[in-house]
């Protein structure tokens, strides 16, 4: 989340130059600009503090409009009789388009002004969460997230570019883990709000939740959050977003639709096609251009391509199972939204006790056997879910998600420091970006990948139950479980009872499918990262220090960390700067 704090060293830099230059006085004897100036920077040195409460909201809204939604989903399925396929789009078409207007977003705020971007992403995610709080079908609900993913790409970039601009370099670390550790914290309140929502009140009012932050937000915006932009700001290239959008959104649609279409129907090979041919001109197309949005030549750096492949992985494993296990608890286990919600929690101490253990690590282990090990822990969280049963207790589940969860923290400094190390200094925002991106293209191909390799196996292992059924009961029991459980509501005590366990073991063969899926991704990531992440990259990185893993954690939007921290500007992120004055 680092991305965008190159241009607030050059908004500084400017500042200190221009304030160390002589002006004369104006002839009409107004005042003496540079005493403005310095005014106004004073005003603004006193009310920081207010314009970080003011970021911290904002970006509460993009991780509680994520993270709350995953307790939400058998309830949709149930109210709005979605099937697989659409809930799988509603969770990734947020991500999808956030990790696809990433980049341009914050280049955009950064050229025509970020408050002004912060405002337009905070008018338009409001917009979407009322449109999407009284959608009465799951387009309409698929489209509303997309619309906030959209929103959140210029909300995150704007934050922490304006939180670098208005805090000196001292204080910088400070801020930053605050920062970190309130939207983490929000990552997990967010699906325990939820939860209790949807016991009391309709599934639209998990989304209507976030109407009273965005508003105050909004309102104090206006006059706490100072107004800046970044004048050398490169050209944009929209060509090379609208073509990753729309490369990576058809191979989603592939992997989405694979199950209910066929994995060799020609829907989805057409979209597998399409999906390969566009982000091969998008590749072509960034070789090409003088400003690209992403830098092609880095993948030439095997820490940077091996580090960008497995930070896809870890959010991949990450998002898939929640997905899956959300649906799990509630519609096997019969656990209500609130009590699956907190069945989540105690995710959070686990990364709150790995995080930090890390960089002590890597120092012993160097940085490709850390992430090995963290990859091949991960290996074992899957292979543990592949013992899973209909009514496996809770406590075994704690203990498929220990394993998991560890690999996952140990893996996210380092991985996030080859990244950065790998880049130039003065493109330091670019890898930034890239190292945000990847956190949601995994996440949506979690959800697309792992959830069609469960959706394939629990067609096929349905079909010979489902095979008695008419035609509509067929095609509803087919398209997810709670559409199985809902039609075996209105059969016999016979047939109910058969549609029932045939539905329960066909959905837990689908995790176990899912599971081991992920199992062989994280082994051969193990291997790749042995092979290729150089061995101390991450003791040089930038990135790797206490902030900096704090906003890994935040990243995962499940829980704050105690902001632990070295309070120096190397903290902060970047190098050096004289201190601004306090006058």
């Amino acid at each position: 989340m680092t991305s965008w704090r190159r241009f607030s060293r050059c908004s500084n830099a400017c500042s200190r130059t221009s304030r160390g230059r002589r002006r004369r006085p104006s002839p009409s004897g107004d005042k003496d600009p540079a005493v403005s100036r310095t005014a106004e920077e004073r005003r603004l040195h006193d009310r920081r503090w207010w314009t970080l409460g003011v970021l911290c909201l904002s970006l509460l809204i993009v991780f509680v409009g994520n993270s709350s939604l995953n307790v939400t989903i058998p309830t949709l399925s149930r109210e709005l009789h979605a099937t697989t396929s659409q809930l799988q789009w509603v969770a990734a078409a947020y991500s999808l388009v956030f990790a696809g207007l990433l980049f341009t977003a914050g280049a955009l705020g950064d050229r025509f002004g970020r408050k002004g971007a912060l405002q337009l992403g905070l008018v338009g995610f409001l917009a979407g969460v009322g449109l999407a709080s009284m959608s009465t079908a799951m387009w309409q609900l698929i489209a509303c997230r997309a619309l906030m993913g959209a929103c959140a790409a210029f909300i995150m970039p704007s934050t922490l570019s304006i939180l670098v601009n208005v805090f000196a370099p001292h204080e910088r670390a400070k801020a930053i883990a605050i920062w970190a550790g309130v939207t983490g914290a929000a990552g997990a309140v967010g699906p325990v709000a939820s939860g209790w929502l949807l016991g009391h009140f309709w599934f639209g009012s998990v989304f209507l939740v976030n109407v009273p932050i965005i508003l105050a937000a909004l309102i104090l915006g206006s006059f706490l959050v100072p107004r800046s932009k970044d004048p050398q700001q490169a050209q944009l290239d929209l060509v090379g977003a609208g073509l990753s959008v729309i490369g990576i959104s058809s191979l989603v649609y592939g992997l989405i639709q694979a199950p209910a279409k066929g994995w060799s129907s020609t829907e989805t090979l057409a979209a597998f096609a399409v999906g390969i041919a566009v982000l091969a001109v998008f590749v072509k197309w960034e070789f090409r251009v003088d400003e690209p949005m992403l830098d092609m030549s880095y993948f030439r750096n095997p820490a940077f391509s091996t580090a960008t492949g497995g930070m896809v992985l870890v959010f991949l494993a990450m998002f898939g199972v929640m997905f899956l296990i959300t649906q799990y608890f509630q519609l096997i286990l019969g656990y209500s939204a609130l009590s699956a919600a907190l069945r989540f929690l105690p995710m959070a101490p686990i990364m709150m006790v790995v995080s930090p253990l890390t960089p002590r690590i890597v120092n012993r282990l160097g940085a490709n056997r850390t992430v090995a090990t963290g990859m091949g822990l991960v290996c074992v969280g899957f292979l543990l879910f592949t013992r899973l049963g209909v009514g496996t207790p809770y406590s075994y589940v704690l203990l498929c998600v220990l394993p998991l969860v560890s690999g996952i923290a140990l893996t996210m400094s380092p991985m996030t420091a080859a990244i950065m190390s790998a880049v130039p200094p003065r493109r330091a925002g670019s890898g930034s970006a890239m190292n945000d991106a990847t956190r949601e293209l995994g996440a949506a191909l979690g959800v697309a990948v792992l959830g069609s390799v469960a959706a394939s196996r629990y067609g096929s292992g349905l079909g010979s139950v489902a095979g008695a059924l008419r035609a509509a009961d067929r095609s509803r029991a087919l398209g997810s479980l709670a559409g199985a459980l809902q039609t075996a509501g209105r059969l016999p005590q016979a047939a109910a009872t058969r549609l029932t366990l045939g539905a329960e073991r066909a959905f837990v063969s689908g995790i176990h499918f899912a599971a081991f899926t992920g199992a062989l991704l994280a082994t051969t990531a193990a291997f790749i990262v042995y092979r290729f992440l150089p061995h101390d990259i991450a003791q040089h990185g930038a990135v790797h220090g206490p902030v900096e893993a704090l906003e890994e954690v935040a990243e995962l939007a499940f829980a704050g960390v105690p902001p632990v921290f070295a309070d120096t500007p190397e903290a902060a992120g970047g190098p050096p700067e004289p201190e601004r004055a306090n006058s």
